[in-house]
């Protein structure tokens, strides 16, 4: 008795998933449409450690967070206040970014080349990108 009661359970959830697909409206023409881009992964290239003692440090973000930067293998290590560290890859001696793409950090900006510039990805299900500017707090 017990399975027909689960076999039952589950078709009334699956008719009630398929009726509830059915009553959004279909896109017209005057309504956006939603758009899907696909990268490739970024190509990286070969730091020296003098290039990864440039950008080593910490740094103050405009949002009062404070980032802090060392070298590591094939990039950077990146930690964010109390967070885990990020591994981020160099795709230029000045840029770095994680596997996923959803972090990039920009160096030696500015006039004096201490401002560094980083913008990621809150969440991947939503298409916001947050861009934090930060100045060398140390080194």
């Amino acid at each position: 008795m017990r399975p027909l009661t689960l076999v039952m359970t589950v078709s009334l959830l699956m008719i009630a998933a398929d009726a509830a697909a059915q009553s959004r409206y279909p896109v017209t023409g005057s309504e956006a449409i939603s758009s899907v881009q696909v990268r490739a992964p970024a190509r990286t290239v070969r730091v020296y450690q003098e290039q990864l003692d440039a950008v080593r440090g910490t740094y103050a973000l405009s949002n009062g967070w404070r980032l802090k930067v060392n070298s590591a293998a094939g990039g950077i290590s990146a930690q964010i206040d109390r967070q885990p560290a990020m591994h981020l890859v160099a795709l230029s001696p000045d840029r770095f970014t994680s596997y996923d793409g959803n972090v990039t950090m920009e160096f030696n900006r500015g006039d004096t080349g201490d401002d560094m510039l980083m913008s990621y990805v809150p969440d991947p299900r939503v298409a916001q990108v947050i861009v934090v500017r930060a100045t060398l707090a140390q080194r």
